[in-house]
C-alpha cells in the first residue's frame, strides 16, 4: 500500500501548477477519536458507550490524537513542496481531517490520492439573527424543580459557537451569585486578553476560544476590528449566550429607563465560548468546524449554533452529509445535545439551513410582548405606530417640522437630510423645542441608517421629539421598535404616514418658491415604554424559515419533518457588546432587543440544559423528544397557531399556522421535564435514516462517517423521530415507532386524525407500559385523493396518569 501511495504522490507532482490559493476541508481514511474501537497496533480503542464523555486528557486519547495529526501532516508533505500549502487546523476528534489553503490544482490532487475520502471547497456562514423566562413559565414551573433559579442548569456547560462574548458584562458576572465551584467534567482552556492580559473566564464562563485560521487565511480578518481573542466584537455572541444562560435578574437598563429583568433559561449553567463568527462577513466552515471539534473535545453537554451556511457546499449535493452537518453527527455520538437556529429565509417555504435529524432544529416565535406607540395631530387623528420611548409631555402639542424645511443650505440634499442622520445639516433654531419629521429611506433597510442616529439627531438639535414615516415598503423591510431617549414614534404603516404628510402639508403655508411662511401642524407623542401583553401570542414570526425540509440541493422534499420545535425569537432583550456594531440602533449600550432564530436557538439550548440536568443520563434524541412531543400547538387564548405571511400587497397578515412552519409546536419547558414517554434515537439509527434515503451514495456514506451501510430501517420514515413525514405517499404506507417509558407505568390509548385527503389508522388502540419499557406502534397512511398538496395531522397518547405525547404527522398523496 505504502509502495502504491508513493507512486501516486510522484504522478501528481508534476501535475501541480499554481493558481491561486482557496482553502478546503479534507478527511481522510481512519476513524476519529469519538468513534476508534482500537484497530491499529500500538493504540488503544478511544470510542466511549452512547453517551459517554471521552477524557481528552488521558493518555489513551492524546496518543491517538498525535497520531492522526501526524498523518495529516505527512500526507502533506509528502504531497506538496513546504511553503506552497498552509494546514489550518487538524481535526481530530469528530472527523479525521484537516483544514488546508492551496491551489485548486492541489485540491484535486488530494482528491486523486488513495487514502482521501472527500475534499471539500470552504464556504460561508452566517448570524441567524428580557421577558421570555417569564413567558415559558420558567419561574413559576420549572426552575423550583431544579432547586430554584441559583440552581437551574447547575453544572451543564453549554457551548456557543458565535460571536464570542463580553466577560464584563453583569449577565456574566460572579460578583452577586453564589461562587461558582470547579467545573472538572470540562476540560477546556481559557485565552488571555492581549490587551488587558485577563483571562475571559470567571467560573460562570469556564472555557473561551476563537477560531480565525481560515478567516485570516481568505484576507477577511481584520485584527483592529475582528479581535485576536474570544472577545465579541459583533454582540450577537454576548446576546445568544445570555439567552441560554445569563444570570437571573439582571435590570436592563438604556436611556435612564430599566426595561424589566432579564435573565436565562438555565441562569447556573455554564457558559464555553467558541469563536468563529466575526462582524460584517460572519465566518468560515472550517473556522465552525473546528470550533464544534475543540467543544465536543472540552466536554460539553449542548452545542448552541446561531448560525447557517450563506449557501449550499460546492461539491456535496445531500443536505445531510456536508462537512458541518457530518461533525454534527459526531458530536450527537458523542451524547452532546445540538440546537441550531432554522434560518432567517422566511416566510417563504424551504428556507431552511438546518437539515438534519440530529440536530434540533427552531423556528422563531413572537411572544406576547408588543412595543406600541401613538402620535397624535392637531386635527384629531391619532396614527399607530411604534416608538420604544417617552411620551411629549401631558396635556401639550409641538410644532411639526420636516427636516427638508429646515436645512441650512438647499444645497446639502446629497445627503438624504430627510433621514435626519446628521445634525449638521439641519438648522438648530427652527428645530428647538418641536417634534422632527423625518423619511424611513431605504437605507434603514441596509443599515447604513439607524433609528439611534435619528434619536442622538434630534436630541443634538435640541428637539422635543422625532417622528419616522415610511412612505413606501421596501421588500426585505422589518420594523422593531428601538429604544431611545427622547420621545420618538415611527408609523410604519404607509396610509397613516401619508395621513400626517397631507395633513402637515396642508397646515404648512408656502411662498410661490416653495419656502415655508409658518409652521401650524402640531402633535404630540405617547408613551411607547410600557408593553402591551397579548394573548395571540405565540405566533411565528415573518421572518423564520419554513419547510418543507430538502435532502438534497436539487430541493427534492425529504422524509423528515424540519423545523422541529418554535422558541422565543422576536424582541428579545439580552445583553450586547459595547463593541458591537452589528445592530447600528444598539452601538455602545450594554443591551439589545433584537430578532431572528438566532435568538430562538438559544432559548432551546438553555430549556435542554434544564431537562439534562433532571435527567443526566438521557440521549440527545431523548431530550428532543421530551421538548417536541411536550410542544403546544395553541396560543394564550387556546386558539390553533398562527404564522405572520406576506399578503398580495407585502403587508403582513396571519395565516394558519403548519409543521412547516413550527415543528412539533412551541416549547413548554415545565411539560417537558416530564414527557412521559420518550422515541430515542442513536448514531446507528442516524446511519440506517442515510442509508435508505433515496439519492445517497453508499460510498459517500462511509466517506462522511466511516461506516458501512450493515443497517438499513427500510424506508427513511421509519428514523424513530417524534414527527412522522412521508412527501411521496403512494397507496398505503405503514411507519412504525417505538416509545419508551421514563415515568411510573402508565396505560396509553392511542388515537389520530388528518386532513381528509389521507386516511389515519394506528395500532394497537391502547397499550400499558412498565416504568423503563420500550413497546412499538404503527401508523397506517393511504392517499385518498391526490391534492398537490401537503395533508396534516397528529397522532395523540394519552396516558393514565395524565401525560400527553403528540407529534405531528405530514404527507402528500400521490397516484400509483
Amino acid at each position: 500500500m505504502v509502495v502504491n501511495f508513493q507512486c501516486t504522490v510522484l504522478v501528481f507532482l508534476v501535475l501541480v501548477v499554481v493558481g491561486k490559493a482557496e482553502i478546503y476541508i479534507v478527511t481522510i481514511e481512519g476513524e476519529p477519536i469519538v468513534s476508534y474501537k482500537g484497530d491499529l497496533d500500538g493504540f488503544e480503542a478511544t470510542a466511549m458507550e452512547s453517551n459517554e464523555k471521552i477524557d481528552p486528557t488521558s493518555e489513551i486519547v492524546t496518543s491517538y490524537a498525535r497520531h492522526l495529526e501526524s498523518k495529516h501532516d505527512m500526507l502533506l508533505g509528502m504531497l506538496f513542496e513546504r511553503g506552497s500549502f498552509k494546514k489550518l487546523y487538524s481535526y481530530k476528534h469528530l472527523i479525521n481531517g484537516f483544514a488546508v489553503d492551496i491551489t485548486p490544482e492541489q485540491a484535486e490532487t488530494l482528491r486523486h490520492t488513495p487514502i482521501v475520502k472527500s475534499v471539500e471547497r470552504d464556504w460561508k456562514v452566517r448570524k441567524l439573527t428580557t421577558h421570555t423566562p417569564e413567558f415559558l413559565g420558567l419561574p413559576t414551573g420549572v426552575w423550583p424543580t431544579g432547586g430554584g433559579f441559583d440552581r437551574a442548569g447547575e453544572d451543564i456547560v453549554i457551548g456557543f459557537v458565535d460571536s464570542g462574548i463580553y466577560p464584563h458584562h453583569p449577565s456574566f458576572a460572579t460578583y452577586n451569585t453564589e461562587p461558582f465551584g470547579p467545573c472538572l467534567k470540562y476540560k477546556g482552556k481559557c485565552e488571555v486578553d492581549p490587551d488587558t492580559k485577563k483571562e475571559f473566564c470567571n467560573g460562570k464562563i469556564v472555557g473561551a476560544q476563537h477560531f480565525a485560521e481560515a478567516a485570516k487565511a481568505a484576507g477577511a480578518f481584520n485584527p483592529a476590528i475582528h479581535f485576536e481573542s474570544p472577545l465579541d466584537g459583533d454582540g450577537h455572541g454576548s446576546h445568544t449566550a445570555a439567552i441560554a444562560a445569563g444570570n437571573n435578574g439582571i435590570p436592563v437598563r438604556m436611556h435612564g429607563y430599566e426595561f424589566g429583568k432579564a435573565s436565562g433559561m438555565a441562569p447556573r449553567a455554564r457558559i464555553a465560548v467558541y469563536k468563529a463568527l466575526y462582524r460584517i462577513f460572519g465566518g468560515f466552515v472550517a473556522d465552525v468546524v473546528a470550533a464544534i471539534d475543540q467543544a465536543v473535545h472540552d466536554g460539553v453537554d449542548i452545542l448552541s449554533l446561531s448560525v447557517g451556511p450563506n449557501s449550499p457546499p460546492a461539491t456535496t449535493k445531500i443536505t445531510y452529509l456536508n462537512p458541518f452537518d457530518a461533525t454534527l453527527l459526531s458530536a450527537v455520538k458523542a451524547g452532546v445535545f445540538v440546537a441550531q437556529a432554522a434560518g432567517n429565509g422566511g416566510p417563504f417555504p424551504k428556507t431552511l439551513v438546518s437539515y438534519s435529524p440530529w440536530i434540533a432544529t427552531v423556528a422563531a416565535a413572537i411572544d406576547d410582548r408588543r412595543y406600541k406607540n401613538h402620535l397624535t395631530l392637531g386635527n384629531g387623528k391619532i396614527l399607530a405606530g411604534l416608538g420604544l420611548s417617552p411620551a411629549t409631555h401631558f396635556n401639550r402639542t409641538y410644532t411639526l417640522v420636516a427636516a427638508n424645511d429646515v436645512l441650512l443650505d438647499s444645497s446639502v440634499s446629497k445627503y438624504s437630510p430627510s433621514d435626519c442622520q446628521r445634525p449638521d445639516v439641519l438648522n438648530k433654531r427652527l428645530v428647538e423645542g418641536k417634534v422632527l419629521l423625518c423619511g424611513y429611506s431605504f437605507s434603514f433597510v441596509v443599515g447604513t441608517a439607524s433609528i439611534k442616529k435619528v434619536s442622538q439627531t434630534a436630541r443634538a438639535l435640541g428637539a422635543a421629539g422625532f417622528v419616522l414615516a415610511v412612505e413606501n415598503i421596501s421588500p426585505g423591510s422589518k420594523f422593531d421598535p428601538v429604544p431611545v431617549g427622547i420621545p420618538g414614534i415611527l408609523i410604519t404603516d404607509v396610509s397613516k404616514s401619508m395621513d400626517l404628510i397631507d395633513y402637515y402639508n396642508t397646515s404648512t403655508p408656502r411662498d410661490w418658491t416653495g419656502r415655508v411662511k409658518s409652521f401650524d401642524a402640531v402633535g404630540s407623542i405617547g408613551d411607547g415604554l410600557m408593553p402591551l401583553l397579548y394573548k395571540s401570542a405565540p405566533e411565528v414570526a415573518l421572518f423564520s424559515a419554513r419547510g418543507p425540509n430538502i435532502r438534497d440541493f436539487s430541493f427534492q422534499d425529504a422524509d423528515l419533518l424540519k423545523p422541529d420545535i418554535l422558541a422565543p425569537g422576536s424582541l428579545i432583550w439580552a445583553a450586547w457588546s459595547p463593541n458591537g456594531t452589528d445592530e447600528p440602533n444598539y452601538v455602545g449600550e450594554g443591551f439589545a432587543m433584537i430578532s431572528g432564530t438566532s435568538m430562538a436557538a438559544p432559548h432551546i439550548a438553555g430549556i435542554s440544559a434544564l431537562v439534562k440536568q433532571k435527567h443526566p443520563n438521557w440521549s440527545p434524541a431523548a431530550i428532543k423528544s421530551a421538548l417536541m412531543t411536550t410542544s403546544t400547538t395553541m396560543d394564550r387564548a387556546g386558539r390553533p397557531l398562527k404564522a405572520q405571511q406576506f399578503s398580495e400587497t407585502e403587508a403582513m397578515k396571519l395565516v394558519s399556522a403548519t409543521p412547516f412552519d413550527y415543528g412539533s409546536g412551541h416549547v413548554n419547558p415545565r411539560a417537558a421535564l416530564d414527557p412521559g414517554l420518550i422515541f430515542d434515537a442513536g448514531y446507528e439509527d442516524y446511519l440506517g435514516f442515510l442509508c435508505t434515503t433515496a439519492g445517497i451514495n453508499v460510498h459517500e456514506i462511509h466517506n462522511h462517517t466511516n461506516s458501512p451501510c450493515n443497517f438499513t430501517m427500510g424506508h427513511p420514515w421509519n428514523l424513530n423521530t417524534p414527527s412522522i413525514t412521508i412527501a411521496h405517499l403512494v397507496g398505503t404506507k405503514t411507519v412504525t415507532r417505538t416509545v419508551t417509558n421514563v415515568a411510573e407505568e402508565e396505560t396509553y390509548t392511542i388515537t389520530a386524525r388528518m386532513d381528509p385527503a389521507i386516511a389515519i389508522e394506528t395500532s394497537p388502540p391502547a397499550m400499558t407500559l412498565r416504568s423503563g419499557s420500550s413497546r412499538k406502534f404503527s401508523v397506517t397512511l393511504t392517499a385518498r385523493s391526490l391534492t398537490g398538496t401537503y395533508s396534516f395531522g397528529e397522532v395523540l397518547l394519552k396516558g393514565s396518569r395524565g401525560h400527553k405525547v403528540r407529534i405531528p404527522v405530514v404527507a402528500m398523496g400521490y397516484q400509483r
